[in-house]
């Protein structure tokens, strides 16, 4: 008879740490390959915010693209930088008597001389190169420090994988899982910074909690009893949102400053418990070279040190100061340009006035988007991306036991000279050292040959049959 599965269990799936869905009976399949359908539509709310997918590519030239762009939040500056030139225009066109058509028009009252446009153009492009050079500077700064991350858990879950040795008999099953745990915990440290930089001070969190859910921490303690349901968005608050209205912006420190008990800082209790691991493994005689504990001490301050550097970037913005005087500045410039324009463009100074304010707008939107590169905006970075590649190199690292050169170096697909000789490890170890050591000499003449001929792949033959 066969055994059928209820709707509930089929519907359920559970995820792991390498961002695979894993089914109740233990099968996985990528969320984004596989044999899944790719989704092929986007709606408009995954279309104009992020994260940005990394692994999409557009054919659309950038001229043309709307995804990541700052338009929907200029359509209302625009409308009322448009309403203000029409009106001087109006006021301009309408207003004073004009002389006959053989006759240059008078000039008016609301002419100003062009000059003000060379002395208020190059306060402004200082403004925004200054606006600009600090929020790119802050952005590249983030990117480096989570490149940083990837790097220094690689080099941390490999130290551990392979140098923490597992004692022999009953201990080598727990020393196994212990060893599991504590990689899972490098996982957990990645995504616990990313809630944190985003002000999620909890663990209830879909992709974080299977992680952290067994630590005592501060934020388990006070996530019991706490709703992280959003509410739902009116129209009015939607609308505003997307059109980068300031009334719709909501306070990203709203759960912080709710939070009735202590929230700690759950990054770093993390590091405090993979330090615990590192202090039994010493102890227990797992790690025993001095180097190698070295090495896994250091990885945890460099941990450290990157949560430190992404809080500093995350709090220290641009002073309050410069913000309001190069949004004011820039704002005086874009409501005098008509004054100074219309003279000799007429009616052609609405259309003008329209282009220099999107493309100084667009500037003042960018540096504030990306000031802070930790949100989910589509121009933010992808941390979300960052923390599925850790957990999947981590998935790769601890996916076999660690390598044994006694045996992957004598397989019979090993050429060691290669490409000097197409001659396997077991060929090669029938000959005499000098024999050897002659072959690497004479690998240096090849190369150089291959070189000078424009050779640049070998065939694997032996020197001799060339």
């Amino acid at each position: 008879m066969s055994t059928m599965k209820s709707g509930h269990e089929l519907a359920v799936l559970s995820t792991n740490k390498s961002g695979r869905s894993v089914s109740p009976n233990g099968s996985t399949a990528a969320l984004n390959g596989g044999n899944a359908k790719k989704k092929e539509t986007k709606s408009w709310k995954e279309y104009y915010y992020g994260p940005r997918d990394m692994n999409h590519h557009s054919k659309w030239p950038f001229v043309f693209r709307l995804h990541g762009s700052v338009t929907p939040e200029l359509i209302m500056p625009l409308l009322l930088v448009a309403a203000w030139t029409t009106a001087i225009w109006a006021i301009d066109h309408y207003s004073g008597e004009n002389s006959t058509s053989t006759q240059r028009r008078k000039p008016r009252a609301l002419h100003f001389d062009s000059i003000l446009l060379t002395v208020l153009g190059f306060v402004v492009g200082l403004s925004l190169s200054l606006r600009s050079s600090t929020a790119y500077e802050r952005w590249t700064e983030g990117r480096k420090y989570w490149a940083q991350l990837q790097l220094t858990s690689q080099n941390f879950a490999r130290l551990i994988w392979v140098h923490c040795v597992e004692r022999e008999g009953d201990d080598a099953k727990d020393d196994l899982l212990t060893k599991i745990t504590c990689l899972n915990l490098i996982v957990a440290y990645s995504l616990a910074m990313k809630h944190r930089l985003r002000f999620e001070p909890y663990v209830n969190y879909p992709d974080m909690e299977p992680y952290v859910e067994y630590l005592d921490t501060f934020a388990k303690e006070a996530n019991k009893g706490v709703d992280l349901t959003q509410p739902k968005d009116s129209v009015w608050m939607k609308v505003g949102d997307f059109l980068g209205m300031p009334w719709a912006e909501k306070n990203p420190r709203r759960q912080i400053k709710l939070a009735q008990k202590p929230l700690g800082n759950l990054p770093l209790e993390i590091l405090n418990h993979i330090s615990g691991y590192i202090d039994g493994a010493i102890i227990n005689g797992q790690l025993k070279t001095p180097i190698f504990q070295v090495q896994a001490l250091t990885s945890i301050t460099t941990m450290n040190d990157i949560l430190t550097g992404c809080d500093r970037v995350l709090n220290t913005p641009l002073p309050v100061a410069y913000s309001i005087a190069i949004s004011q500045i820039t704002w005086v410039y874009i409501l005098a340009l008509p004054f100074q324009l219309i003279q000799k463009l007429q009616w052609k100074v609405i259309p003008a006035t329209l282009v220099a304010a999107y493309i100084m707008l667009s500037l003042i939107t960018i540096g504030r988007e990306i000031e802070n590169p930790f949100g989910d905006d589509v121009n933010d970075l992808p941390l979300e991306a960052y923390c599925d590649q850790i957990a999947t190199d981590i998935d790769i690292i601890s996916s076999s036991p660690a390598p044994k050169a006694s045996e992957f170096a004598k397989r019979a697909q090993n050429l060691p000279l290669y490409p000097l000789s197409g001659n396997g490890y077991q060929a090669w170890a029938a000959s005499d050292e000098s024999e050897i050591r002659d072959a690497l000499r004479a690998k240096v003449g090849m190369r150089h040959y291959n070189q000078k001929h424009d050779q640049a792949y070998s065939s694997g033959r032996d020197m001799n049959e060339v």
